[in-house]
């Protein structure tokens, strides 16, 4: 199998694939989300955003001062121009984090000081408290995903696709944003930023993964896309809610030792923009696969990318420590048609992806942003493990495991920048990074012993 192609290398001019025809794409919209032709100076609408957010954190540091550590402030300050600087590089953002800061205020406001009241108040019962809204989340990441592949035939489903994603993250969002507040309501010893177990940070995960799908669609112009990386987003929220119903996951606790660090509240966010950036390239990848043989009759030249995709679905199974139970069992089955279905109807859902090079330039932008972050979040897990435990370094089966992730996609990029890496190997060495990155991911936490492990399943 050759590691390079005839084709080009996309560059940031080259055209990309166009919107289908008939579907409900704003063409006066650019990539940044409004009608910017390309990003300028920042407008009035910008300072406003800033301004807002400014407001938003004063009101936040005088509010619930007694609540924040002195590190705890220095990151909320710093949050501001990161969140007006991302909401200039992309507007949508911004719309998202105003709706989101809104209904996050208004169950502050439902909730008063008396977390009883989750149960009493309809908004809170059945829309904003995190677990409603998580639920909700779950609900529609999972309509999404079917509204996409029928978007493949019909661009009205596709369009649904896109807005019940957005709808999703704005559930998940406010959900983490007022999950944070429940827990200081039930006491000073269990608040703490939502990143902090496998059910948030699986949270965090799909909404970071959705995110960066979203603006891949608006910036290439393409739905196609959905389907395949909304798979992996629904499998996500298929363990959580599994780990939900089944161990009560959803319940705030108070945190380990090793977790009260401010260095946790750096690492984990910059930790899970690389799983989510690797997890989309490595579904970006399966869709370049499936684009290549769109006209491949052969199954035997097929069987690889089934087996890849199989193994991919037998993966949760693989952690368990304790049998094999009907719910994996099921989920594996279920797993495996649907990748047999996507083979089944490839030629089809082939006629509907953008070009090869802009798969190929998908994988690399979403890969070399995913390694950049997890380079950060290694640093910073470092940092961490000598404030935790004293040493920067112990070969903890985790850290071992992070290390062989980064070394992959060092790898990969190394490939691609020096020796030209593209086409069908770059597809099949993202793919195969996932079940690396998910072993690190979640295997390393439930079935090696170590320092990290922080669950069971």
């Amino acid at each position: 199998m050759s590691t390079t192609t005839t084709t080009h290398s996309p560059t940031p001019d080259m055209p990309v694939h166009a919107a289908s025809p008939g579907s409900p794409w704003d063409e006066s919209l650019s990539e940044t989300g409004d009608n910017r032709a390309q990003r300028g100076k920042p407008d009035w609408t910008d300072v406003v955003f800033f301004l807002l957010l400014a407001v938003g954190a004063g009101f936040a540091l005088t509010r619930y001062a007694g609540a924040m550590d002195y590190y705890e402030k220095i990151i909320l300050c710093g949050t501001v121009p990161a969140l007006a600087w991302l909401g200039w590089l992309w507007r949508p953002l911004r719309r998202l984090m105003v709706a989101c800061a809104i209904a996050a205020g208004l169950a502050l406001m439902l909730y008063g000081n008396d977390l009883a009241r989750a149960e009493q108040v309809f908004f809170l019962k059945y829309l904003f408290s995190s677990q409603s809204a998580i639920l909700w989340m779950s609900a529609l990441f999972a309509l999404a995903m079917v509204c996409y592949w029928i978007g493949v035939v019909s661009p009205t489903a596709a369009w649904l696709g896109t807005a019940l994603t957005w709808g999703a993250v704005f559930a998940g969002v406010t959900g983490l944003l007022v999950r944070w507040r429940e827990g200081h309501l039930m006491g000073p010893d269990l608040g703490h930023i939502p990143v902090s177990n496998l059910y948030e940070v699986f949270v965090l995960f799909s909404l970071i993964t959705a995110l960066f799908y979203l603006y891949y669609e608006r910036k290439y112009k393409t739905r196609a896309l959905g389907g395949f990386v909304l798979l992996v987003v629904t499998s996500a929220v298929v363990f959580l809610l599994w780990y939900s119903f089944t161990r009560d996951a959803g319940q705030i606790q108070p945190l380990v030792p090793a977790l009260k660090s401010w260095w946790m509240k750096l690492h984990v966010p910059a930790n899970f923009i690389g799983y989510g950036t690797f997890s989309l390239a490595a579904m970006v990848g399966f869709a370049y696969l499936v684009k290549q043989h769109g006209q491949t009759t052969s199954w035997l030249k097929l069987a690889p990318l089934f087996v890849l995709g199989v193994l991919l679905c037998a993966e949760p199974m693989v952690f368990r420590t304790d049998g094999l139970s009907a719910t994996w069992m099921l989920y594996f089955g279920i797993g495996a048609v649907i990748v047999g279905a996507i083979l089944l109807a490839r030629r089809h859902i082939a006629a509907a992806l953008p070009p090869l090079e802009v798969l190929d330039d998908i994988m690399y932008r979403a890969i070399a942003i995913g390694f950049a972050f997890f380079t950060v979040a290694t640093i910073l897990g470092a940092l961490w493990a000598a404030d935790a435990w004293g040493a920067y370094w112990q070969w903890d089966p985790k850290e071992t495991w992070a290390l062989i992730v980064w070394l992959n996609y060092a790898a990969w990029l190394h490939m691609r920048l020096i020796k030209g890496l593209r086409g069908t190997m770059a597809a099949y060495w993202a793919l195969t990074g996932l079940l690396i990155t998910g072993f690190a991911f979640l295997g390393v936490n439930m079935f090696l012993s170590g320092l990290h492990s922080y669950g069971q399943l």
